[in-house]
């Protein structure tokens, strides 16, 4: 079995910068990356109980996630758990099902288990043991979701480009109605995507009043296909419609189905959150692509930063466009390539 000396001598390095790479502290990229290479090509693994005896840590990290039944989340959960494993620590996932106490109870068993840090993808708008844990000095870093009151950095996506960039495009296809279906009011992501598009929007002289505003009370294909069922009751039902969940996108599309209606000859349909398989649904759905893996990198970074003592800031990555039929207009310029 492969020992901490054969990693340095592998990639070149001392046994001192081996450590440190391990533990969060490398300051040069290419330092880490050929250390991180060596480990995985000799398969070493890092005695979590030795080092636990000399620094006081578990080498492990602990992760909520708001619902491992959405897809979106269930690769975070991969990219978190694959970044923390090449660092050498192991991760223990609690699922919140996106119920804030259910989400307390697994706070509560993570600390109970001394995990050396803390990710949060938050249910909902938050829960008191979230500001406790910040309030404690335990290491905490939210992914995804701010938390008001909460102190902490949060890793997550920046959508204004793509929202943007949506909107000029729905315009240059001439519809007129945007519709949006987004998560319940005081939801921080969901309120934040929301004002965005609809400012973008306005800058093409299309509105998007309260009737074609639908609130999901959760983030599920039921609660997609109720909204969509509502807009198409109204006298002037809109032609084009934002998912920002992928799971209520496909609620949506069910709805649509049911009616008769075709995607995008009567209806435009937009996801905000792009999973592998929109590719091949039909038609094939255009989406706002979130750098998910990337996400899960940054976030044990940020949360390792914090677990050494050092600043640790809130980190915002670009989301993309993605362009498929879904939207119609294949005569226009594609907004970024289909993966």
């Amino acid at each position: 079995m492969a020992n901490i000396k054969d990693v340095a001598e592998r990639a070149g390095v001392s046994v001192a910068t081996v450590s440190r790479v391990l533990n969060g502290r490398s300051p040069v990229a290419e330092t880490r990356e050929r250390v991180l290479a060596a480990v995985r090509e000799l398969g070493y693994r890092p005695n979590n109980v030795a080092r636990a005896l000399r620094t006081a840590r578990t080498g492990a990290l602990g992760l909520i996630i708001s619902d491992l039944t959405n897809p979106f989340f269930t690769e975070l959960a991969d990219a978190v758990e694959d970044a923390a494993r090449g660092l050498g620590y192991s991760l223990v996932i609690g699922n919140a099902g996106e119920c804030p106490e259910q989400q307390d109870d697994y706070i509560r068993t993570l600390l109970d288990r001394r995990i050396d840090g803390l990710l949060v993808s938050s249910a909902g708008t938050g829960s008191p043991m979230l500001s406790e844990v910040a309030a404690s000095g335990t290491p905490l870093v939210l992914l995804d979701r701010t938390v008001p009151g909460v102190d902490a950095p949060c890793v997550r996506t920046d959508g204004r480009a793509a929202l943007t960039e949506l909107a000029a495009r729905l315009a240059a296809l001439g519809r007129r109605r945007p519709a949006i279906i987004v998560a319940p009011a005081g939801t921080p992501t969901g309120d934040e995507r929301l004002d965005v598009f609809r400012t973008a929007l306005a800058a093409h002289g299309l509105t998007l009043p309260d009737e074609r505003v639908g609130a999901t009370l959760d983030l599920q294909p039921t609660g997609g296909r109720r909204v969509m069922s509502d807009f198409l009751d109204l006298p002037e039902p809109p032609d084009a419609v934002l998912a920002t969940d992928n799971l209520m996108a496909l609620g949506a599309l069910d709805e649509l189905r049911a009616r008769g209606l075709r995607v995008p000859d009567d209806m435009a349909l937009v996801v905000y959150d792009d999973v592998a398989w929109f590719a091949h649904t039909d038609p094939p759905l255009t989406a706002i692509a979130q750098p998910t893996r990337e996400l899960g990198r940054a976030a044990v970074r940020t949360l390792l930063e914090r677990i050494e003592g050092r600043p640790a800031e809130s980190v915002l990555l670009p989301a993309r466009l993605v362009t498929r039929r879904s939207c119609g207009g294949q005569g226009l310029p594609e907004a970024s390539p289909t993966p």
